[in-house]
């Protein structure tokens, strides 16, 4: 389908972005920061929300009631730009509410002032911490545990989902939303993809810079963690995978995704038309926004049962 006319409109009225680089990646973080509140909504009611320490990384748990599942979120922003957690919070709260299991948001660095693998050691300090730590002093089961990410998020809850399969302590379930698994698509022709050509053009720019300064030259982006295409996917935990029609990552999401079922891991993969990348977190301007996140819900609640 086309565009959806509430795509457009948002598209239509936002200004002209700055292009992606490091003298504006301060101005691009303070931007995204800024716009949260009217992209997403002021956020649900939940019944407690903890700042919290996890052995030095920055967590922030949404804890819907009294329940032990536990569900891990790990956010965009292509390894350079989160905004905070406060970019997040709105999305967290809802999925906490409709999912009915505690969100734990993790704030972990940054690139390009920390490259791969430091986004990865963040996440399992705090997956860890959650599992002893944060699952003794909030009620929640280290056994009943998912992992959710967007974007980048979504690379980073992919690997995650392997790396901790592989020390015999996986998760429940992954759901990846519009996830990066394939280092090779920036390079390719922004007509490759059924996206309109200056939307692909931007998303294909940005993701050229985000990839180099998450796993700058020197690195092996052959390498599992950085893709995840390339790794041994049988024995994950179920996944639900979300993509957009007019994201130049659509095609390596489903590839994913397909990979997985070919691995015999259960893996639905759903696309949203007319929506472009990013969308989940638009709660206060797309309809299908709303949507999706009452299906990730829907998944976790299920899963996590």
């Amino acid at each position: 389908m086309p565009l959806h006319p509430q795509v457009s409109a948002v598209l239509a009225a936002a200004p002209a972005r700055e292009a992606v680089s490091d003298d504006a990646l301060p101005r691009l973080r303070a931007a995204l920061a800024g716009g949260a509140a009217a992209f997403s909504g002021p956020g649900t009611e939940v019944a407690k929300v903890s700042d919290v320490d996890a052995d030095g990384v920055p967590v922030r748990l949404y804890l819907p009631g009294d329940t032990p599942a536990l569900v891990v979120f790990l956010h965009g922003g292509g390894w350079v730009n989160g905004g905070g957690l406060d970019t997040y919070d709105p999305l967290c709260r809802y999925l906490a509410a409709l999912s009915g299991a505690a969100v734990a948001a993790v704030d972990y660095r940054l690139a390009p002032e920390h490259p791969y693998p430091a986004a990865f050691e963040d996440v399992d300090t705090a997956v860890l911490w959650l599992r002893r730590t944060g699952a003794a002093e909030f009620g929640l089961d280290p056994r009943r545990v998912a992992v959710v990410g967007d974007s980048a998020g979504g690379h980073l809850a992919a690997v995650t989902a392997r790396r901790w399969r592989d020390v015999g302590a996986g998760f429940t379930s992954q759901v990846l939303i519009y996830p990066v698994v394939d280092p090779s698509t920036p390079g390719k022709d922004p007509a490759a993809f059924p996206v309109p050509p200056d939307l692909a053009a931007v998303q294909l720019a940005d993701g050229r810079y985000c990839w180099d300064r998450f796993a700058p030259e020197g690195y092996d982006r052959a390498h599992p963690d950085l893709s995840p295409l390339a790794a041994d996917l049988a024995g994950l935990p179920p996944a639900l995978v979300v993509t957009a029609e007019y994201d130049v990552l659509r095609a390596e999401g489903e590839a994913y995704a397909h990979a997985l079922a070919e691995a015999g891991v259960p893996t639905v993969s759903v696309c949203y038309q007319g929506q472009t990348h990013d969308f989940l977190r638009g709660l206060a301007v797309f309809d299908a926004a709303r949507a999706a996140v009452a299906q990730v819900a829907a998944t976790l609640r299920a899963e996590l049962a």
